[in-house]
Order: C-alpha cells, then sequence, then structure tokens
C-alpha cells in the first residue's frame, strides 16, 4: 500500500507560479512510475505529467514549456513546478503511484495509489 498527501495548491494570478508537493508513505525509488493529474469540474481527470524510476518523463501538450515534474528521493517526495499559470490550469490536482503488484491469477500488474488532491485556482 502508498499513501499520497498532497499540498502546495492555492489561489495565484495569471502568470504565477506554483509548487505542488507530494508526500509518499513508502519509498518513491521502489515506485514504478509516479506522476500528476488534474480534474476540472464536469470534466476527466487528465494526465499533467509523469516521472518513471529512470527519469524519464511525459508531460501533457498544455502544459510543456511551463511545468516540471521532478523528485526527491531522500524524501520520498514528488514535485510539480508550475509556471506561468493560466486560467485553464484551474482543477484539482492528484498525486498518482503506479507500482508494480502480484496478483494471484494475472500475475505481476500495475496498481494505481491516489492522493486525495489539492485545488489551484488561477484567477484571470
Amino acid at each position: 500500500q502508498v499513501q499520497l498527501v498532497e499540498s502546495g495548491g492555492g489561489l495565484v494570478q495569471a502568470g504565477g507560479s506554483l509548487r505542488l508537493s507530494c508526500a509518499a508513505s513508502k519509498r518513491i525509488v521502489s515506485i514504478n512510475r509516479m506522476g500528476w493529474y488534474r480534474q476540472a469540474p464536469g470534466k476527466p481527470r487528465d494526465l499533467v505529467a509523469t516521472i518513471s524510476s529512470d527519469d524519464l518523463t511525459n508531460y501533457a501538450d498544455s502544459v510543456k514549456g511551463r511545468f516540471t515534474i521532478s523528485r526527491d528521493n531522500a524524501k520520498n517526495t514528488l514535485y510539480l513546478q508550475m509556471n506561468s499559470l493560466k486560467p485553464e490550469d484551474t482543477a484539482v490536482y492528484y498525486c498518482n503511484a503506479v507500482d508494480l503488484v502480484a496478483t494471484l491469477y494475472k500475475g505481476t500488474i500495475e496498481h494505481d495509489y491516489w492522493g486525495q488532491g489539492t485545488q489551484v485556482t488561477v484567477s484571470s
């Protein structure tokens, strides 16, 4: 089991910056992949950025060049640095961890863990 706790959300004006943090209860070096997702009201949860155990990163087109995902293995913490924020970035941001789990019938599969989310609101 992995418990994830997000922090760092808030209200910011367009063009401003925020840094989100996600503290994990498990050493993140043992987690296969971590990432950030966001969900706006009435919309599905969408990928923002992911980072693999070998530091491969993936970003949604809408945040490329503005957001940076990183981690501190010593602190077991995932970060999302958000710069040049836009009103369209307004959403609840969720920390995600994908771990490999051995199952009885399916062998080794991926299992998702989620935090409770942190609200990011960007005003015009």
